[in-house]
């Protein structure tokens, strides 16, 4: 444990985990005087904007290029992070203690203030080895909200004049940590979707055979999603190539209504949690949703509590320059890549949604998951690994 007591960037990332930006009710001021000592560490200038309210700043870092015309790449992070159920914790969850074994305990160690600190200490790496400036300007971003669905964070952002000025042409996102050594690269990810039905209908008491009921109604459009359900699940058990991110999912979220058990209601409410596959066509199942609700009985009401537009993927070709740049590296490294569509929802669909590539990468390997979960670690020596990929991923990537 003194080892690490003595590493620089160890206790840097510690510094930054002790900082409980967590949900709800945030103060990131803690997080932006954390990020502008770095700043000022590394000799970059920074600025902070507050792009959608003054309660939600982004942080941005920038090492200028030597050709600054040309347009930059982005390392995107988030400050925020999810809740803690302390009791569950071995070790308390915003002290980033390490065990015996050097596993660094906090939460955010996954996700994803590792991934944030990793950039900053792979600039600095490579100015410690001579290197001033790299062909492309470098913008590290420290945005808020992530966890919340990015309303005030980077979905403001993008729509900014501050974005704009950016002039952004690629971007690296978080991935997700892998228990095996191959890494895994989210090169686009699912639409998530909500939707609430409030299915009307006939009232009346318990004994009788009511017609065009609510619950009839309820029961049928839980029959259709289910019978989708099983066959996407299919889908993902017959053929090993796929992983959970090439399917659509759907799942029965909440269920609500009635009064009493002798009385049937006129309504009732259900919600799904559904995440679009890649190649789903959006108005082709929305539609299907509006012709399942006609083959109800009508008279329900559909509120779409969430409804993310189609994200673009990423080219993972010789089309994109930035890709092969990625892949020089990682190939050099001799690191095992595993290319997927993300399962879940990341900064990173703003950004394709604005038309800049982006992949999701976190060069976290050989460890346990704990992506908000309790007891989420990194492993120290597998942190200062990270440091040395992204050292080469971003003088590849700056270079272009």
């Amino acid at each position: 444990m003194s080892n690490w007591d003595n590493n620089e960037e160890i206790q840097i990332l510690r510094k930054y985990l002790r900082i409980p930006s967590v949900h709800p009710n945030i103060n990131y001021e803690p997080c932006v005087d954390f990020l502008k000592e770095q700043a000022l560490n590394l000799g970059l200038p920074i600025s902070v904007v507050y792009p959608v309210n003054d309660k939600n700043p982004v942080v941005i870092i920038t090492w200028i290029g030597s050709q600054p015309s040309l347009p930059s790449i982005m390392l995107n992070s988030h400050m925020d992070v999810v809740p803690v159920f302390e009791e569950f914790w071995t070790h308390p969850p915003f002290s980033a203690n390490i065990d015996e074994s050097g596993r660094i305990y906090a939460r955010g160690a996954q996700d994803m203030k590792s991934i944030g600190t990793q950039y900053l200490a792979a600039i600095r790496a490579l100015k410690r080895d001579g290197i001033e400036q790299l062909k492309r300007t470098i913008h590290v971003i420290f945005v808020p909200d992530e966890e919340i669905n990015g309303t005030y964070g980077m979905e403001g952002f993008v729509t900014s004049k501050e974005f704009t000025d950016l002039n952004v042409a690629f971007s690296l996102d978080e991935g997700d940590p892998s228990p095996t050594n191959e890494l895994i690269l989210y090169h686009g990810e699912r639409s998530s979707c909500a939707v609430e039905f409030t299915c009307y209908g006939q009232s009346g008491h318990g004994s009788l055979f009511l017609k065009n009921t609510p619950g009839k109604k309820v029961q049928f459009l839980i029959n259709k999603f289910m019978e989708l359900r099983d066959v996407e699940e299919g889908k993902l058990d017959s053929n090993k190539n796929l992983s959970i991110g090439d399917v659509t999912t759907i799942n029965l979220s909440m269920m609500s209504g009635g009064v009493q058990n002798n009385v049937v209601p006129g309504e009732f409410t259900i919600v799904f949690d559904i995440r679009l596959a890649v190649d789903v066509d959006h108005d082709e199942f929305y539609r299907m949703i509006e012709r399942w609700c006609d083959e109800a009985g009508g008279n329900i009401k559909i509120n779409y509590q969430s409804k993310d537009p189609k994200s673009p993927v990423t080219a993972t070709d010789e089309t994109n320059p930035f890709w092969i740049a990625f892949k020089r590296a990682t190939d050099e490294l001799n690191l095992k890549i595993n290319k997927q569509i993300c399962s879940g929802g990341t900064d990173s669909r703003f950004l394709r949604l604005k038309n800049v590539p982006a992949l999701g990468f976190s060069p976290i390997w050989n460890t346990p998951v704990r992506l908000h979960d309790h007891d989420e670690f990194v492993y120290a020596a597998t942190y200062l690994e990270g440091i040395k990929i992204y050292k080469k991923i971003i003088a590849e990537l700056a270079n272009v």
